[in-house]
């Protein structure tokens, strides 16, 4: 008798939910369906006990959904809502390009200037190397976690001291050449990314973390994102990232590399995220000309032999800090995020007024193939 009083609750409940529905207006009726498949995609990978995620989708200039997912810190069980603050990781790099894009509109900084001009001490192969060519991924610097790697061979990651953007540029000045003469090629730079942090700071004249704050963050009411460095500032509201080993979830928040900021040391929410999606379609912090440049791909000689290739080794190109391929013949400018536990994805599609954000404090998720199932419920509309 119990279980058939349940199941007659189960009915009568389905029941009053198509009832609502039917009363709903034909719009909203439909982003209620849409809300349903979206949690759908992403309750089926998580679980309130373990670390998950945070999903943004915003149609048209507004936010159509903001879910959080598990846990932000096993060791509390606070759970993951809109306000939670994930490491960005790789999609900083679109901070760091719209702060060197800002000194430029300052007219203190040229795409075309040199790096010996900025730093004259600097090596002179140095001479060769332009912000352009920083920002596009097309510089040859080496890969300064290459160099960590030969400098402290054989010791546990623990051991090894945490790398700043000072740090990396020193690198960069210990180094006789390039991995292929600039402009040439393409392949994605942390290192580069890392030195245009500490341009930025050189230019401006303050700490790189706090031009982002006053010239970005600030503006924009971004106000818990910031750059973090450990005993200057604190993250609010913080995910703490966390790998899966056998089937045991362990909590790897910092590596040697988790400390420079150029390359991926911001951390944002989705509330905050949604700011920046807004200055982004609105041209708040640059016009529509002047942001051109950031969403132009790269172009290469004809016998460039590596060229620009999306994380999973698709053809794309790349402007400042974007990728930029079209999925399903849609225009789509995006970024991913990896470092140790935390994955994220920031994907736009501009002409279609949709964008899908996907934050992780696991390792174990593809955020970018998770915010590209959304897309389809979505483009799927289109076609």
């Amino acid at each position: 008798m119990a279980r058939e009083s349940r199941l007659f609750c189960v009915v009568a409940v389905a029941a009053l939910l198509g009832c609502a529905l039917a009363f709903l207006p034909p719009p909203a009726r439909a982003q209620t369906f849409l809300a349903s498949r979206i949690d759908r995609i992403f309750s089926a990978v998580t679980s309130r006990q373990e670390p998950g995620l945070a999903v943004l989708v915003r149609k048209d200039g507004r936010t159509v959904f903001a879910r959080g997912y598990g846990s932000r810190d096993l060791r509390s069980d606070l759970p993951i809502d809109q306000r939670t603050n994930f490491r960005l990781a790789s999609c900083t790099k679109q901070f760091t390009a719209m702060a060197v894009m800002l000194l430029v509109h300052d007219g203190k900084l040229r795409y075309d200037e040199p790096l010996t001009e900025i730093f004259p001490k600097f090596p002179a192969y140095g001479r060769r190397i332009t912000i352009r060519e920083l920002l596009d991924h097309t510089s040859g610097l080496a890969a300064y976690e290459d160099l960590m790697d030969k400098k402290y061979a054989g010791l546990d990651w623990e051991q090894i001291p945490q790398m700043h953007d000072a740090g990396v540029l020193a690198l960069m000045e210990q180094q006789t050449g390039t991995q292929f003469p600039p402009g040439s090629n393409w392949k994605y730079s942390n290192s580069g990314y890392c030195v245009l942090a500490m341009v930025v700071e050189k230019v401006s004249g303050m700490p790189f973390a706090e031009f982002l704050r006053r010239r970005i963050f600030e503006p924009l009411g971004m106000r818990t994102t910031l750059a973090y460095e450990y005993g200057k500032n604190q993250v609010t509201n913080r995910a703490y990232g966390y790998s899966n080993d056998a089937g045991v979830w362990l909590e790897t928040d910092q590596s040697p590399t988790s400390a420079t900021l150029g390359d991926g040391g911001v951390y944002s929410s989705l509330d905050d995220l949604a700011k920046w999606d807004d200055a982004l379609r609105d041209h708040t912090l640059l016009s529509a000309r002047e942001m051109r440049p950031a969403i132009t791909g790269v172009v290469l000689p004809a016998n460039a032999r590596l060229r620009p290739t999306g994380p999973d080794g698709s053809p794309a190109s790349y402007g400042f800090g974007w990728f930029l391929n079209p999925y399903r013949g849609h225009a789509r400018m995006w970024h991913y995020g990896e470092s140790i536990g935390f994955r994220t994805a920031i994907v736009r599609f501009t002409g279609d007024k949709l964008t899908i954000i996907v934050l992780e404090n696991r390792s174990d998720l593809d955020p970018a193939k998770l915010a590209l199932k959304v897309a389809d419920l979505y483009l799927a509309q289109k076609r």
